[in-house]
């Protein structure tokens, strides 16, 4: 289809503002935080496709005309909420149209009695989070991209918040939406606690990345919000093993602190720069709600870090992550620091079982340190506990050897092979909260096995033309 009349045809819908065109603004709208295209930038080469325009609907009507009338025309849609993606997910296919919710804000109904909150789907959870404090309520979901983050994102990548051990990820506060299908079906799932009624039809666009649907609205499960009865501890273990074993030994014993932290020696020593003895992991915790809660936690844990001869250090290191546990938000992203030491930096998020995510720990460190030669650090924390298992969030950087655009991403991808690699061969999940995007696909078969030919179907069933996002997900056949 003709750009003008693409671009006409849009504005006819949403209203000339609303629909942008200027270079500069599609680069933005692409704008990818992966560590590769970072370096890309600040080497002066921007390699990413733009799209023709982006548009920015300004209620569910809207969309439903904008979605109709690319999909009859078959021009790729890549949705985009908050941006502040890490994989490549936003990243349009040349010539297509960036979809933004960012104008479709605002909370639609705080429910007290049934505890919950209705949003669209552009509202930014940071504001609605300050929202909900004010009337003495949270939504419990804190990523650390929350200075960024919008509602629709959060549930289309499948987010994970820094508290989740308490509160669960999103699919767990998720009570349900409205969305968007590609021929412009307004679909909505109602708010209930729990429906016997079949498959769980909101699983189709959690963790979709936009491949299925545009979601409009959010409903999500709300708390009572007691900041006042947090208990804040910090503990030293010896290795990352220990700190493993420890975290192990209280979720399986019932333990639910909000926040559950373990940091390699490396990051210890390089990213957190705590004064300890070499091989220290730090532990980070923080209980908080009802008191007797709180305070049954606090020592039920105690007495298993007795057990394991754990360090005790304290509320200090606690009190500074939670300070500063954001800050990425505004400094890391784009900042030289790592750049101007021709570095490129990245993390690599991913999840396994207690038996075996050790194993992976130390197989992907023993491979970078002997396959890059110019690798700078190899190291990681988990952030997000369960009975069964835990996530690795795997920190890398290396001196990069050559800063061709091309160069740059052949070599990027020589690293995170290393690390999606151990990660199958050891049977654990490539991706924990961030979203495949669109740099994992590539491995989604092997992540998937058998069950992978079911994602076509859905594919083809819900998006038969194929417009939304494409490169998500599915390998294009």
């Amino acid at each position: 289809m003709e750009k003008e009349l693409l671009i006409k045809s849009l504005s006819d819908i949403v209203g000339a503002d609303h629909v942008v065109t200027e270079k500069a603004a599609l680069q933005d709208a692409a704008k990818d935080y992966i560590g590769y295209r970072q370096f890309q930038r600040h080497s002066g080469n921007n390699m990413v496709n733009i799209g023709a325009c982006v548009v920015r609907p300004q209620n569910t009507e809207q969309v439903v005309e904008v979605l109709k009338f690319l999909n009859e025309n078959k021009v790729d849609i890549t949705p985009r909420a908050g941006g502040s993606s890490v994989t490549k997910s936003i990243e349009p296919e040349e010539g297509g149209v960036i979809v933004d919710c960012s104008d479709m804000n605002g909370i639609i109904e705080v429910n007290e009695t049934d505890m919950y909150v209705t949003a669209k789907s552009g509202t930014s959870l940071d504001w609605m989070e300050k929202q909900l404090n004010e009337m003495g309520y949270t939504a419990g979901h804190f990523p650390q991209s929350l200075p960024l983050a919008s509602l629709g994102g959060l549930v289309a990548t499948r987010s994970i918040g820094q508290f989740s051990t308490l509160y669960g990820g999103i699919e767990d506060l998720l009570l349900g939406l409205e969305a968007v299908m590609p021929d412009g079906e307004v679909i909505r799932i109602k708010n209930n606690p729990r429906r016997s009624v079949g498959p769980d039809l909101k699983h189709l666009f959690i963790g979709s990345e936009g491949m299925t649907g545009f979601i409009t609205e959010v409903t999500m499960k709300i708390f009572k919000y007691r900041p006042e009865n947090r208990w804040l501890k910090a503990y030293g273990a010896n290795g990352m093993q220990t700190g493993l074993d420890f975290i192990r030994d209280f979720m399986q014993d019932g333990y639910r602190p909000a926040v559950v932290r373990l940091h390699d020696p490396v990051e210890v020593e390089h990213v957190i720069k705590l004064d300890a003895p070499a091989n220290t992991a730090l532990i980070l915790l923080i209980a908080e709600g009802p008191k007797g809660v709180v305070e049954a936690t606090a020592a039920g844990i105690e007495e298993i870090a007795a057990k394991y001869g754990l360090m005790d250090l304290g509320s200090k290191p606690v009190e500074h992550w939670f300070k500063t546990r954001n800050d990425v938000c505004h400094t890391y992203i784009d900042q030289p620091t790592y750049y101007n030491l021709g570095a490129v930096v990245d993390t690599c998020e991913i999840s396994a079982n207690w038996s075996v995510i050790g194993k992976i720990y130390n197989a992907v460190r023993e491979r970078m340190i002997a396959e890059i030669d110019n690798l700078y650090l190899i190291g990681g924390h988990s952030s997000h506990s369960y009975v069964t298992g835990t996530n690795l969030y795997f920190e890398f950087a290396y001196i990069a050897k050559d800063h061709a655009p091309q160069a740059i991403e052949d070599e990027y991808f020589k690293v995170l092979s290393i690390i999606m690699e151990e990660v199958l061969r050891f049977g654990g999940s490539i991706a924990h909260h961030h979203g495949s995007g669109k740099y994992r696909t590539r491995w989604m078969p092997e992540e998937h096995g058998s069950s992978y030919p079911l994602m076509y179907k859905i594919k083809e069933a819900l998006d038969p033309n194929g417009v939304m996002n494409k490169g998500v997900i599915l390998v294009e056949k």
